[in-house]
């Protein structure tokens, strides 16, 4: 028979180990539960759409055409089987898909478009891997019906021009469709195979440029009044200037004029780009411009934020990286555009360094709790009482 002082003396102890073991659960649930989860809405719910408003005939603004609200990301860059650790692809891809449907869920775009860099290792992956990279990224980039979703090919999703082929660019297009010329609310969208514009009339190449003379004859339509014969044959697109979408920038020398947050490091902004590989060249960008006439251009590929002003006073903003893997800040560009107008803003995800930073001062916490619960480190109540007791008696 034990003694109801010793079942006391026996149960205490397991009763206190109990109530830590429930503190530290507590403690860890909560902290994946916010780092993990809340974050996300705790950031995004910040970010709000630009407005777009004209002049109205009684002095005061408003929007007189309607406003397409258009979401903006690139370089997602979802690992393949070669290079990708499988720890490192779990988080990644677990940051981005949170992050997507939060964004969907608070902001409620209307389309989203993603300019290239889908996957890491399309350019060279195997047909099994590739769908399975396929399935991935339709798990994480899942939308309702209502919500459009379009994608513009990158150099590590069909290879850069020397390792671009039909098989790579048949079977992305199979996934993501072969569209270039998408309208909406009256704006048009031209959606540019980039990698296609080396000027060396390569198969490829050719089928690109003739797909974007053939653009060109459309809009140059649309702004006529009275249609030409040669116009009556071609389906009509609404009256307005299209935004050029593609993943490698037009050509520009460097990153030097960029500023900003999300901009490349100051160490990287003078470093001469490369025509053909790091921006478009400049005989490329030159036909774009004559054949298209865009009043915008978002570009993606370097990874960084980068607001130029081209011949003309064309803007071009190229869009940073939407992968934490990329950077610490990445972000995505909200567009409220209308057939006229339009206007640009910009959404950070919750930064790496915050998320890192919690982890490790919860982890702190925990071992600051064991340690007093097994009397290894002095309580800091206790602590401050018995200082206290010290300062009364003297």
């Amino acid at each position: 028979m034990i003694r109801p002082g010793l079942r006391r003396q026996y149960f205490r102890p397991l009763k206190k180990r109990s109530l830590l073991l429930l503190r530290l659960v507590a403690i860890v649930f909560a902290v994946l539960l916010f780092c993990e989860f809340l974050i996300y809405y705790l950031v995004i719910f910040r970010c709000h759409w630009p407005e777009v408003k004209t002049p109205a005939s009684d002095g005061k603004r408003a929007t007189l055409d309607p406003v397409l609200k258009a979401m903006f990301l690139a370089d997602t860059h979802l690992l393949g089987e070669v290079q990708g650790h499988w720890l490192d692809k779990l988080r990644r891809e677990w940051q981005m898909e949170r992050a997507f449907q939060t964004a969907l869920w608070l902001l409620q775009p209307e389309v989203v478009f993603i300019l290239g860099d889908i996957f890491d290792e399309g350019k060279w992956s195997s047909a099994q891997a590739w769908a399975d990279d396929v399935a991935r990224f339709q798990k994480m980039f899942r939308h309702p019906s209502h919500v459009q979703l379009k994608v513009v090919a990158g150099n590590h999703d069909i290879g850069f021009h020397y390792a671009m082929s039909t098989y790579t660019v048949k079977r992305f297009e199979k996934v993501f469709n072969s569209e270039r010329l998408f309208s909406w609310k009256g704006v048009n969208f031209v959606m540019v195979n980039s990698i296609a514009l080396e000027g060396d009339s390569c198969v490829i190449c050719s089928e690109a440029e003739a797909e974007l003379i053939e653009i060109s004859h459309r809009l140059n339509c649309s702004q006529q009044e009275h249609r030409s014969s040669r116009c009556r044959n071609r389906q009509p697109l609404p009256m307005s200037a299209p935004v050029l979408l593609q993943h490698y920038p037009l050509y520009r020398r460097s990153d030097a004029n960029c500023s900003g947050e999300d901009a490349a490091p100051p160490e990287e902004r003078n470093i001469p780009f490369k025509e053909k590989y790091d921006v478009l060249s400049r005989q490329a960008s030159q036909k774009l411009l004559w054949w298209l006439r865009p009043r915008l251009v978002l570009s993606g590929h370097t990874h960084s934020a980068c607001e130029v002003l081209h011949e003309g006073g064309l803007p071009e903003l190229s869009i940073p990286s939407f992968s934490w893997r990329n950077r610490n800040n990445p972000s995505f560009v909200m567009g409220s555009i209308t057939s006229s107008d339009y206007a640009l803003s910009k959404c950070y995800l919750p930064l790496e360094n915050t998320v890192l930073t919690t982890y490790c001062g919860a982890a702190g916490i925990l071992v600051v709790l064991t340690l007093i619960h097994f009397e290894l480190l002095a309580s800091p109540f206790l602590f401050g009482w018995n200082l206290l007791r010290k300062h009364k008696t003297r």
